[in-house]
């Protein structure tokens, strides 16, 4: 194993990226980085098949967008496919034949299934090498070559999950290269990871049963192996089951276009399945290299929990410098807004920081800046203090406002504020009760940003023709 810290993210191209692709490349990243070391980005590309066209060129914009740039295989690709027109595997296949630890596999499929059905029925688990062929053909071109294998037991230490111990019963003879030519990924990851000069293999837990068949492997090579670091599943919000596309696990990229920030891709990924040992829920990167250790990653699934991701997004979106924050939301204006200057744009933009959780739900929560929108009678019929009252007193508080605010020579927020609250003596009306009607027949809006800042970005005009017009809207 080589002394050099050098990780690697070995996808193969079939898809897109998803969480749980994104966080095993992060955790490899990390180790890379704290330990001065070498990412490594490695394309497995060996089942042309499933190849999907545009999905490699799909994995390196992900990488690109949380910043996790490969030391090598970025600009200079690595592909398998292209190590198997140089021969590589096949020279490592011919030491094991070599050695007498593969041979060409003459069953056919047929053949082999038959094998599986006798041992379904004898109620014993299927193992190949319970039908290895006392007198293999010579392995060419065309046939399957198939590892002969040494049954043990093994103690396999695991950075994350500890001490893995395995019985002889489940090491096998598996397929090395397919018919077709092709190693399979049990051999290419081996080879490709020994003459990289891996020195942590970092993925999922679905290739935890295969960890005794590696090591048989990579004994009959007489290669020392890397450190395995095995990180749990991402479960659903439920925590019931793996996190699958039907529970909404989507392409990493999907996140970027609905508007969410890499620095919070970055820390929530890092933080499903890790923590440091304290109470911290965000971190930047420069933290998490700094803090990261596997030996701090959970055995257990990890619950994949949107709320928290939104959260932590409104958290970096909240902590953005304006200036910074207008430059990222440039694609997320309603329509309406092309029209109005950027200083315009900025006064709407700081009043909704504070609450926008994601750049897509921008127009939602600024429209009514930008265009009137029309009056909305379920907003004070669903109100639960407002459809307390009547037409004619809700009529009467918007023309007490009106003339009020109409009164005020300086449309600013402060001399805005200081005339809501003497409306509030002046009416003996509560603040849910008055500020909301006022709300709802400028905005028609649910919600919005304080009311006084509202008023003044809105202008005294727009202000005093939208209160008019509710105010009719009560005559109908």
């Amino acid at each position: 194993m080589s002394s050099k810290v050098r990780t690697r993210f070995a996808p193969s191209p079939t898809g897109f990226l998803h969480v749980g692709g994104m966080r095993t490349a992060l955790f490899a990243w990390l180790v890379a980085k704290q330990g001065g070391g070498q990412f490594i980005l490695r394309i497995e590309d060996t089942d042309q098949k499933r190849k999907v066209e545009g999905a490699e060129e799909h994995i390196v914009e992900c990488l690109a967008w949380l910043g996790l740039i490969p030391d090598e295989g970025n600009k200079e690709r690595i592909r398998q496919s292209e190590r198997v027109k140089n021969g590589i595997y096949q020279n490592w296949a011919e030491k094991l034949i070599e050695s007498g630890r593969a041979y060409a596999d003459p069953y056919s499929p047929e053949q082999v299934q038959e094998f599986r059905a006798q041992a379904q029925a004898d109620k014993k688990p299927f193992l190949y090498r319970n039908h290895r062929p006392d007198n293999p053909p010579q392995w060419e071109p065309g046939l399957p070559l198939r590892f002969k294998s040494e049954p043990k037991e093994y103690v396999t230490h695991d950075a994350v999950m500890g001490d893995i111990k395995t019985g002889p019963e489940v090491v096998d003879d598996f397929i090395l290269i397919k018919a077709d030519g092709f190693p399979t990924y049990n051999f290419a990851h081996i080879v490709d990871d020994t003459d990289m000069e891996i020195s942590h293999v970092i993925r999922g837990q679905e290739f935890i049963a295969s960890l005794p068949n590696y090591r048989n492997l990579y004994e009959a090579l007489g290669i020392e192996p890397p450190i395995f670091a095995t990180v749990p599943h991402i479960m659903n919000e439920q925590g019931n089951k793996k996190l699958s596309k039907r529970d909404g696990a989507k392409d990493i990229l999907d996140y970027r276009s609905e508007g969410y920030l890499p620095e919070t891709m970055t820390s929530f990924l890092a933080t499903l399945g890790w923590n440091d040992g304290t109470e911290q829920e965000i971190f930047t990167v420069d933290e998490l290299v700094k803090k990261f250790s596997l030996d701090r990653v959970q055995k257990s699934g990890a619950r994949f929990d949107e709320r928290r991701l939104l959260w932590t997004n409104g958290h970096f979106i909240r902590e953005m410098e304006l200036s910074e924050l207008y430059k990222k939301v440039a694609g997320f204006w309603p329509k309406t807004a092309d029209k109005y200057d950027d200083d315009y744009k900025k006064k709407v933009l700081s009043l909704v920081q504070e609450r926008l959780k994601y750049f897509a739900e921008l127009p939602e929560l600024s429209s009514f800046f930008f265009e009137e929108p029309p009056v909305d009678k379920n907003l004070i019929e669903n109100h639960k203090k407002l459809k307390q009252y009547d037409k004619s007193q809700l009529k009467e508080m918007l023309e007490t406002t009106k003339t009020k605010l109409e009164g005020i020579r300086n449309f600013k927020a402060d001399a805005i504020q200081k005339a809501l609250n003497e409306l509030l003596e002046q009416t003996g009306e509560k603040p849910i009760v008055l500020f909301s009607l006022i709300r709802i027949a400028v905005t028609q809006a649910p919600a919005s940003p304080g009311l006084a800042e509202t008023l003044e970005v809105l202008s005294k005009d727009v202000c005093m023709h939208r209160i008019h017009r509710q105010i009719a809207d009560f005559q109908v």
